[in-house]
């Protein structure tokens, strides 16, 4: 949640993923600015500046404390704000649409060793997938809220199906 400016580079050098769960940053918000002060609140969930060091992320979504819906997850992780929020949260750490999916995949396979199994979609690969009722590539901000999962789907089997035939 809150990392030492020194400690940032060391993540990607060590080979130390990440774990982070994106909807923390807006959740924690005003508690962070309350109890953690002005100096310290801009390297509160440092996402974009751990990339940029060589870091792996890998994202989650921490449930039960959070929901578990990975779109909340993932506009958290773009846009640095709440649905009701105006202004983004230390908006210099926002993600793009594909660093964000990726953490959410790729990053995880990778934090448990098996990024040669899964995490991406390509021929031998194990289907881990989400099929979503709209190109959330085509989205922006809080329209990623709109977005409604249909289908999720682990190790090639169907777990979850809403209305597809």
């Amino acid at each position: 949640q809150l990392i030492r400016e020194e400690d940032l580079g060391r993540f990607g050098a060590l080979g130390i993923v990440a774990s982070m769960q994106p909807i923390h940053a807006t959740s924690d918000r005003d508690l962070a600015d309350r109890h953690w002060g002005p100096k310290r609140t801009p390297r509160a969930y440092p996402w974009r500046t751990l990339l940029e060091r060589g870091a792996v992320l890998a994202f989650g979504s921490d449930a039960p404390v959070e929901p578990i819906d990975p779109l909340l997850g993932i506009h958290a992780a773009v846009t640095r704000k709440r649905p009701s929020d105006r202004d983004a949260w230390t908006p210099g750490q926002r993600l793009t649409l594909d660093e964000a999916l990726a953490a959410y995949s790729a990053g995880c396979a990778y934090a448990t060793a098996r990024e040669r199994e899964w995490g991406t979609l390509e021929p031998g690969m194990r289907c881990d997938a989400t099929v979503v009722d709209r190109d959330l590539a085509t989205l922006r901000g809080d329209d990623i809220l709109d977005a409604r999962i249909r289908a999720t789907i682990t190790d090639g089997v169907v777990r979850f199906a809403d209305g597809l035939g």
